[in-house]
């Protein structure tokens, strides 16, 4: 079958691809290391909870989803043994989640899996393509997720983003 043309520049096609194959590279390495069963919101999960409890209720929100869907998300950490829950202590009517000992191991690794693949990435294009590249994806950003992005995330030092 051939190249199917839906338009000079098919970045939102790229964009997907480029997420999938990411995302299946972090599930193959964690696997690799004993973690199997990666799903794409662990990462950001994983190494927001190494900063410490997160009101359940917050989850969704953060990742731009409904609430129902966060608490599903938590919900798979705490089926894999990475979360637990607790009563917030200022407040006993908010429930926490917390990573367990199994759950600091675990973000540990991702957070050692996300350094490896970004320094592959980095050691096979050019800086300035790489510059070019995440000025692009923050101009994909509406712009609410470009200032917590700007926020969590700087810019390559020197670029004015």
């Amino acid at each position: 079958m051939g190249r199917v043309s839906i338009g000079r520049h098919r970045f939102g096609d790229l964009l997907a691809l480029a997420r999938a194959s990411w995302v299946a590279q972090m599930a193959a390495a964690l696997a690799e290391r004993g973690y199997p069963g990666y799903r794409r919101t662990d990462a950001w999960l994983m190494r927001r909870l190494l900063f410490g409890p997160l009101a359940i209720t917050q989850v969704g929100p953060l990742l731009g989803v409904t609430r129902q869907a966060g608490r599903k998300f938590v919900g798979g950490l705490l089926d894999r043994g990475y979360a637990a829950t607790e009563s917030d202590p200022h407040d006993r009517r908010r429930l926490n989640v917390i990573l367990t000992p199994a759950g600091h191991t675990y973000a540990a690794a991702v957070v050692e899996v996300i350094a490896a693949l970004n320094q592959a990435l980095a050691d096979q294009v050019d800086p300035g393509d790489l510059a070019a590249a995440d000025r692009v994806l923050r101009a994909v950003l509406d712009e609410g997720a470009r200032r917590r992005t700007d926020q969590q995330i700087a810019p390559p030092p020197g670029d004015p983003c």
